[in-house]
């Protein structure tokens, strides 16, 4: 029988409600909401329900549009101010942590993978090159469990996992595609590989900066009658900065999430409502690259690897990912042991693990589909253990604290090309010694009392309101004035 389009609309959409009803139990269990819907997906897939999907290919191009939309999202959402006193150690986490991941990990790949019972053989190339497919932590799973779970944490830790989980996706692409190359082009194409791999990360970076501040002057210059068309338009900048990177042989996703650092950190117009849609996009992205991944899986193929799956997890878990961390962050003599051990816990595998083990199964690496199974099952592993456990570690380990958010400004903001910005403030008992009245109050000249946030309700000032203690007021004044 002829299956029609409606079909696959109809499917689509079951699967998305049904992976968003179930996402509730995260809430209730602790389990990050995005492994709910893997499961989703592996239980409509050929081995549950019965939905045959095969195609590699489709799922690859899916993650990529996915983890652009996610690494631009998350450079935006992060801040200058806050990376600053944790730069070097994100950087060297996101880098050097990811090779020593690789390097440690694909080493004892290499060594089991003559134990005949395990059912693993390997070259040393193939070992490395399922090692750097799962070398980062995903940037997808780690914002997912620190803001679902709404875990606060000390000494700026959050910030660290952040930077680290949003920037070393870009290293794991590019190790992954040179294992690649090397077992393709072999031993002639050693000098040429390690060349292409110097060339992504120095154009992928200069690229992100160049085509960052180009967007930046874009947005900032450009009116559009429909503020609705801003956030399209972010869209398309995305993916144009993606393919001119890659086209020009750098690193795409290093060059999107540069240019969302720079993007977040300006003054755009309209950022609240471009940041919503984002932040829909995003979703939206995330549940159908895990519902489409779980079903591109083989649950009966997988459980083949579970004994080398589970053997490779636990030495990424206790061995290879501590290790690294504590050998990139030695030279931080201030930061305690406590936190080091944290960041190691913290070494979440994901969608882009899963989705950067798709491209040897494209490029018709000899072993692939056996690859793709252990980076399946050991992402799953690491969701189950580490994923669930965030939050009692933190608390085990002393590192947690209340999370402050509270929304900057009231929620409220104004057109970019104003010269005026938004300030807030505390209302003291010192401040009110002498006044309580707005109109006594010295207001600085230019300045404007807009709004007062007095618990959650929010009142609009005039001359004659009385403030109390505690009262937040929300002042607009000229970028110039003091």
């Amino acid at each position: 029988m002829e299956v029609g389009i409606e079909y696959y609309i109809f499917a689509g959409s079951v699967l998305l409600f049904i992976g968003i009803l179930m996402s509730k139990t995260s809430y209730r269990t602790g389990m990050p909401i995005l492994l709910v819907f893997m499961f989703v997906g592996m239980f409509f897939g050929c081995d549950g329900v019965g939905i045959e999907f095969h195609e590699v290919n489709h799922a690859q191009t899916l993650g990529i549009f996915a983890l652009n939309i996610i690494l631009f999202s998350g450079g935006m959402e992060t801040r200058f101010k806050d990376i600053r006193p944790v730069l070097q150690q994100g950087i060297l986490l996101s880098t050097a942590g990811v090779l020593l991941t690789t390097l440690f990990t694909g080493l004892f790949i290499f060594w089991i993978s003559d134990k005949s019972p395990l059912g693993l053989e390997m070259s040393l190339i193939t070992s490395l090159l399922l090692a750097a497919t799962m070398s980062s932590t995903d940037s997808a799973s780690v914002f997912n469990v620190l803001r679902t779970q709404k875990i606060g944490l000390k000494y700026n830790l959050r910030s660290l996992l952040e930077l680290e989980s949003g920037s070393n996706d870009p290293m794991a692409y590019m190790l992954t595609v040179t294992f690649i190359q090397l077992l393709t082009a072999g031993s002639t194409g050693i000098t040429g590989t390690l060349t292409l791999f110097v060339l992504q990360f120095v154009i992928g970076g200069l690229g992100g900066f160049l085509l960052g501040k180009l967007s930046v002057w874009i947005l900032e210059r450009i009116k559009l009658e429909n503020p609705s068309l801003y956030p399209i338009l972010l869209l398309s900048i995305v993916f144009i900065i993606y393919t001119v990177t890659n086209v020009c042989q750098g690193n795409g996703y290093l060059a999107v999430y540069i240019a969302g650092i720079l993007v977040g950190n300006a003054s755009i117009p309209n950022r609240k409502e471009t940041q919503t849609f984002m932040d829909g996009i995003i979703w939206l992205f995330q549940i159908m690259m895990f519902i489409v991944l779980g079903l591109l899986v083989k649950p009966h193929e997988m459980l083949d690897m579970f004994l080398v799956a589970l053997l490779i997890s636990g030495f990424m878990i206790l061995i290879a990912r501590p290790l690294s961390v504590f050998l990139c962050l030695s030279p931080f003599r201030r930061m305690n042991i406590r936190s080091k051990l944290f960041i190691s816990w913290v070494g979440l595998r994901g969608a882009a693990p899963i989705i950067f083990a798709t491209y040897p199964v494209v490029a018709d690496i000899p072993g692939s589909g056996q690859l793709f199974n252990i980076v399946f099952f050991v992402t799953i592993l690491s969701l189950m253990t580490q994923g669930v456990t965030i939050p009692r570690v933190a608390r085990w380990l002393r590192l947690d604290q209340p999370l402050i958010q509270e929304e900057k400004n009231f929620g409220v903001e104004i057109p970019a090309e104003i010269n005026t910005e938004l300030g807030e403030f505390l209302l003291t008992a010192d401040m009110l010694k002498e006044h309580n009245r707005l109109k006594d109050m010295k207001i600085p000249q230019g300045a404007l009392v807009i709004l007062v946030k007095r618990e959650d309700e929010y009142l609009i000032p005039n001359g004659q309101m009385e403030l109390l203690i505690n009262d937040r007021v929300l002042i607009l004044h000229k970028k110039d004035s003091t």
